[in-house]
């Protein structure tokens, strides 16, 4: 995993409040990164400017002034703050290429609730993030985190190639070192559907009538158990924090969330390449709705090498 040295923040130039900013100062402090403060000015935040002035001219449309407001507070904290605005259109398409051009091994951004069109259509820029941005990605709420702030790691021991362990390390690695630097704890959280259930599903004819030996399904979830604490081991996560629960991931990931009070959840994603455009979307995207906590996206080292542009 590569050192935190430098953290992008994309600042939403319409928002009144800025968690990203808030967010991604507290993780250059701790971390004594650089931080990138970065404003991207389309032609629909441009006439939404407009727009404002032609209700309040005492309304401040400046960019430039907003983005040092934000920068003038942490740099008195003692941060390295750098400020950037570039004009550019779609918007999605204009992040995408300043995070490939940027030497930031972190980028922050607030999100918001999507509606049912935007996430049919899929042209929210978050989506796009999720998919395309090579780096560690943290889209973060309107929340605090804790003093001690709690770290979910959404894991999947047990697979047979070595992409996605490889992936799983990463995630536990992301988590461990923002745990660390900001004096917290990470949950390993893996959820999974029992083979034998799975099986006796796809064997059993309506109506359907499961009948699982309680015996297989417990030597099933000591297996499953056995691989998280393996993983697990070399990243300092204490048993009492390792949490394997049967069940949909999207249902338990985000019960979990609530539950252990997480205040980030780290989660993995892959280049789907060029059927990406036409996939509805994979975990990450679907428990963003409903995640009550930051969520943090990780991507296997090659990503940025398999990614079908």
């Amino acid at each position: 995993m590569n050192p935190i040295r430098n953290i992008l923040v994309i600042v939403d130039p319409t928002a009144t409040q800025h968690t990203a900013v808030t967010k991604g100062a507290a993780l250059a402090e701790k971390f004594q990164a650089r931080l990138d403060l970065f404003i991207c000015d389309t032609k629909a935040v441009r006439n939404m400017r407009l727009a404002e002035r032609l209700r309040d001219s005492s309304q401040k449309t400046n960019l430039h002034e907003m983005l040092e407001a934000a920068a003038a507070p942490l740099r008195h904290r003692g941060l390295d703050v750098t400020t950037e605005i570039v004009a550019a259109d779609p918007l999605h398409t204009a992040l995408s290429d300043r995070v490939r051009h940027t030497c930031a091994e972190l980028v922050v951004k607030d999100t918001h609730h999507h509606t049912i069109a935007q996430r049919t259509f899929l042209t929210n820029t978050d989506w796009e993030l999720i998919r395309g941005c090579p780096v560690p990605l943290l889209l973060v709420k309107p929340t605090t985190w804790s003093s001690a702030i709690r770290v979910g790691a959404a894991i999947d021991p047990g697979h047979l190639d070595d992409k996605p362990r490889l992936l799983d390390r990463c995630i536990l690695e992301q988590a461990s070192a923002i745990a660390q630097h900001l004096g917290g704890e990470v949950h390993a959280i893996h959820a999974y559907i029992p083979a034998t259930i799975v099986t006796a599903a796809a064997a059993s004819l309506p109506p359907m009538v499961i009948d699982v030996d309680p015996q297989v399904l417990e030597s099933e979830r000591r297996a499953k158990l056995s691989e998280l604490v393996t993983l697990t081991s070399d990243y300092r996560v204490g048993e009492e924090n390792i949490h394997l629960e049967a069940g949909g991931v999207n249902e338990v990931l985000c019960r979990l969330a609530r539950e252990l009070h997480i205040d980030m959840m780290t989660m993995g994603a892959v280049s789907r390449g060029a059927l990406r455009s036409i996939v509805v979307g994979s975990t990450a995207e679907s428990v963003l709705e409903r995640l009550s906590c930051d969520l943090l996206i990780v991507k296997a080292p090659n990503f940025a090498e398999l990614l079908v542009l």
